[in-house]
């Protein structure tokens, strides 16, 4: 069973990417949004950790939260949030890491 997982917390501030990353199954996706979008930050360990896990075509990010944080990254996909809410929908259950 697909799961989305939905993180929105920062990278810096405590183990939640690296845990999510730890429990992915191989047809789960990962959303970033808020204060998570920090993780594509260039040469970050977090998106280290990223591109490590092998998530091609599987992370997405909120296009708004990339936006006012003056982030650009070509790892993970740009959604709105109509597209999340598609994700949402696509993914058998979405994982809230609050």
């Amino acid at each position: 069973m697909a799961t989305l997982h939905v993180l929105s917390h920062s990278p810096f501030g405590d183990e939640r990417l690296e845990s999510c990353l730890r429990l992915l199954g191989a047809d789960d996706g990962v959303l970033l949004c808020g204060d998570a979008v920090y993780a594509l930050s260039s040469g970050s360990d977090p998106q280290r950790h990223l591109q490590a896990a092998g998530l091609a075509q599987r992370l997405f990010a909120l296009d708004e939260d990339l936006q006012a944080r003056a982030i650009d990254s070509e790892l993970a996909k740009a959604v709105d949030y109509p597209a999340f809410v598609e994700l949402s929908l696509h993914y058998d259950k979405v994982n809230s890491w609050l």
